[in-house]
């Protein structure tokens, strides 16, 4: 029996892997100055790369995209899903170049293009840039802790916009591997309160796993009912430093396997390639499925198969059914069966 095989073979038989989550604008950025801020903060990091962004050209940045496209065709992607940068320190750029490699590469692959905002979207020049990206982005994205002391308005005005709008929410939550934080929690109740449900889809959630059992329970009730998918992207956050904060015994990585047992709908994906926040990253999506795999034990491909796959189609929007789900939850509390042999 080849477990592996039978995985891979299972992955080709549904069109090929989904890559759900990465930044293709600044793949392959990783030069003789960023490398010098590698081992930074990441909060620190999101500032470095506004060098980048003034000083790239239109071209450049499609460059970059196009190589890390052409990795994705060579893996056999069906599909990826990339946030760019619309900001202040880059303006329209990636815009423009997202555009030029949906005009020559839309035909080999599918790809969903998603506003990153580095910025918050709350402060009059960050709401500018936030309100021209969700024009032209096929989802909306967030990063709330750029806003912090105000998520809940943060995650207010993205929900708002994708209702009026009528597309998708992609938001960066619960990233430092610390029972401080609860945004999953949070945007799993602005989801509902925004009558959202079905149409969200959390990014990391390691968070999630530093706290109690019981409260993690509570935390994927409320993803269950507010039917919020998620991306693992694994190999991103293995990296967390350790600390000396006490917290449940866990692996820095979103606790894949307890929410599959709540029916909690999760797809991959690869994160950064080649630059200063993962220097090694190199986009490869088995690496991505190992780690997962691995880290929650999870061995049966009948279970990975659509997180690599279906699951990503309908988070990223590309799956005739896609969106609400009523009966989402009925798998919950009989998946762990389904988990071992």
């Amino acid at each position: 029996m080849n477990l592996k095989k039978e995985l891979l073979a299972g992955i080709r038989q549904q069109g090929g892997w989904v890559n759900t989550h990465a930044h293709f604008d600044r793949a392959y950025s990783l030069d003789e100055n960023s490398v010098k801020e590698i081992y930074a903060p990441l909060k620190k990091k999101w500032e470095i790369v506004d060098t980048l962004k003034r000083t790239s050209s239109v071209e450049d940045v499609y460059r970059r995209m196009a190589q890390a496209t052409e990795l994705m065709l060579e893996q056999g992607v069906q599909a990826f899903g990339s946030f760019i940068d619309v900001d202040e320190a880059i303006g329209e750029k990636s815009i423009l170049a997202a555009e030029k490699l949906r005009t020559n590469y839309g035909s080999k692959i599918r790809m969903k293009f998603v506003n990153q905002t580095l910025k918050g979207v709350l402060e009059k020049e960050a709401r500018y840039w936030f309100d021209r990206a969700v024009e032209f982005t096929d989802i909306i994205g967030g990063l709330p802790a750029k806003d912090a002391g105000r998520e809940e308005e943060h995650l207010d005005l993205l929900l708002s916009t994708g209702r009026r709008l009528g597309k998708r929410v992609h938001v960066h939550v619960d990233q430092f591997n610390t029972d401080e934080e609860s945004e999953t929690e949070l945007l799993a109740k602005k989801v509902i309160e925004h009558d959202m449900q079905g149409l969200v889809t959390a990014i990391h959630c390691i968070s999630v796993a530093a706290h109690p059992k019981a409260k993690r329970e509570q935390i994927y009730e409320l993803m269950r009912e507010a039917q919020l998918s998620v991306i693992s992207c694994p190999v991103a956050w293995i990296d967390h430093p350790r600390t000396e904060r006490p917290a449940p015994s866990h692996n820095a990585i979103t606790p894949v396997d307890e929410m599959l047992e709540y029916g909690i709908k999760v797809a991959l994906g690869t994160d950064n390639i080649v630059d200063v926040y993962k220097p090694f990253g190199d986009g490869d999506m088995w690496t991505e499925m190992k780690l997962l795999l691995e880290a929650c034990k999870i061995y049966k491909p009948e279970v990975l198969t659509p997180i690599a796959t279906v699951n990503g189609l309908e988070v990223l929007g590309l799956e005739e059914n896609f969106g609400r789900r009523e009966n989402q939850g009925a798998l919950s509390k009989n998946f762990n069966s389904i988990l071992t042999f």
